[in-house]
């Protein structure tokens, strides 16, 4: 045989592999992902609650009526600010974040071919967790090797129910910001034992500051992003506020080839729904009831995003399963449950 034609006969595979690849859509997952993401599809997602008890019946049934087809389990892990150690899978906890629960939650969705992201949280009554930061490099790697080994409880669950997606952390700002090189090797080493997808959970305010986009298979961010001050926004007035955002998220998107998943979005009840929801939150006991404020802040964000190629969809914060788990005012809560804001999400929900 001639020298020519061994060339080409062992040049041919490559050429397939690079057509191959030439084809792979936008913001297609990294290739070691065994769980596919179509490029046209949009996650209908809703935050399920962890219920303090066992569910009384099915709850997936409810989350199928508004047109969900994903949901995100949040199990929480405690910890004091400064302090390394985090608590979590203890009695103390509801059923719904502990191991027995959080596998109960993902059967009754697999059950109901609902997928699922599993999204462990971690959680202080004395601070945010985006603001904890150590001065000693000692301190550091103790807060690293607690992490990492509570991820790993969770990445295990995840790999055992074949779990669609995993969230590798949420909010952590300032330890994103100033201990990358931990992130990728976390997630090198998340990649060794789970083969499903991977995403952060960025705030809105810094996941442009997020040096790890690359390792991960989304853009992922809690979309608090603050838009109007009025009362009752209205839906044009949102739609207009939010177009600079939605310049800088498809920049972001286009940088790294990846599509962004809101990993949280959501709006409470009450006057002035659309503004700084961390303000909001701290004086919601105080405000008045406003279903109208939030239905169109829900409708402002789909009409919005349901244009934008870059948006993969996101999870809704968040869903009550038979109203357990609120903390007392779900009136003004973030849930649409029984309010405007339902129909507004079923609507939408029904027609991806």
């Amino acid at each position: 045989m001639k020298p020519y034609n061994v060339y080409v006969l062992m040049s041919f595979p490559v050429l397939l592999l690079t057509l191959f690849l030439s084809l792979m859509p936008f913001g297609a997952p990294s290739p070691n992902t065994e769980n596919s993401f179509d490029d046209q599809e949009i996650i209908d997602g809703v935050t399920m609650v962890a219920p303090p008890k066992t569910f009384p019946s099915d709850p997936m049934l409810d989350v199928r009526k508004v047109g969900a087809d994903w949901i995100s389990s949040v199990p929480y892990g405690y910890f004091r600010m400064g302090e390394p150690g985090i608590r979590y899978n203890i009695n103390r906890q509801w059923w719904g974040e502990r191991k027995e629960g959080i596998e109960q939650t993902i059967d009754y969705a697999h059950k109901n071919d609902i997928k699922v992201m599993l999204k462990p949280q971690i959680w202080s009554h004395t601070g945010w967790i985006g603001d904890q930061t150590f001065e000693t490099e000692a301190d550091w790697l103790a807060w690293e090797k607690s992490y990492t080994e509570y991820i790993m409880f969770y990445v295990d669950i995840a790999s055992a129910k074949e779990v669609e997606m995993l969230c590798i952390g949420t909010e952590l700002k300032k330890h994103v910001q100033t201990r990358p090189q931990y992130y990728k090797e976390l997630i090198a080493q998340i990649r060794e034992r789970y083969c499903g997808l991977l995403i952060y959970s960025a705030n809105w305010d810094s996941f442009q500051e997020v040096q790890f986009w690359e390792d991960l298979d989304f853009i992922g961010l809690s979309a608090y992003f603050p838009l109007s001050e009025s009362k009752v926004p209205k839906v044009e007035e949102l739609i207009e506020k939010w177009q600079p955002t939605c310049k800088i998220l498809e920049k972001t998107s286009q940088q790294y080839a990846k599509k962004v998943v809101f990993t949280e979005y959501g709006y409470l009840s009450i006057d002035g729904a659309a503004g700084k929801t961390w303000l909001l939150e701290k004086q919601v006991r105080k405000s008045a009831v406003n279903e109208q404020a939030q239905a169109n802040s829900y409708e402002a964000l789909f009409r919005v995003f349901s244009k934008q190629p870059y948006w993969g969809g996101g999870f809704l914060w968040k869903w009550f399963p038979f109203g357990m788990g609120g903390e007392g005012y779900n009136e003004k809560d973030y849930t649409p449950q029984g309010k405007l804001a339902e129909d507004v999400l079923t609507t939408w929900y029904t027609k991806w």
